[in-house]
């Protein structure tokens, strides 16, 4: 399974950015996906998840900023970041998981043991 993120730049507070994940060597499956972040200097955090039939799960910090979709059809995950803040800065991961979750299980519980990752995309928002 190869995950490979892009979209990441760097913007103003209050622009907008769309992550994309290519998903390879994986079918179609009801297991969730996900976006994951983290920080300079803190810990790793879920962002959004989402399950095979579009239930969806956000943490409380882009609740109503970004939107978590996904098209099975071309194997891709994405992530609408709107009204985005310098807190938001940050590598964002796209991930997989290998057990299964609901979306708000996979938030708090999707690891690089139990899941599989991509390696990164860096988002920068500046003040």
């Amino acid at each position: 399974v190869q995950l490979v993120e892009s979209g990441g730049g760097s913007v103003q507070a209050g622009g907008s950015l769309r992550l994309s994940c290519a998903a390879s060597g994986v079918s179609y499956s009801t297991y969730c996906m996900g976006w994951f972040r983290q920080g300079p200097g803190k810990e790793r955090e879920g962002v959004a998840t989402i399950e095979s039939d579009g239930s969806t799960s956000y943490a409380d910090s882009v609740k109503g900023r970004f939107t978590i979709s996904q098209d099975n059809a071309k194997n891709a995950l994405y992530l609408q970041m709107n009204s985005l803040k310098p807190e938001d800065s940050g590598m964002y991961y796209c991930a997989r998981a290998r057990v299964t979750w609901s979306a708000r299980q996979a938030l708090d519980l999707m690891t690089r043991a139990n899941s599989y990752w991509g390696q990164g995309t860096q988002v920068t928002v500046s003040s």
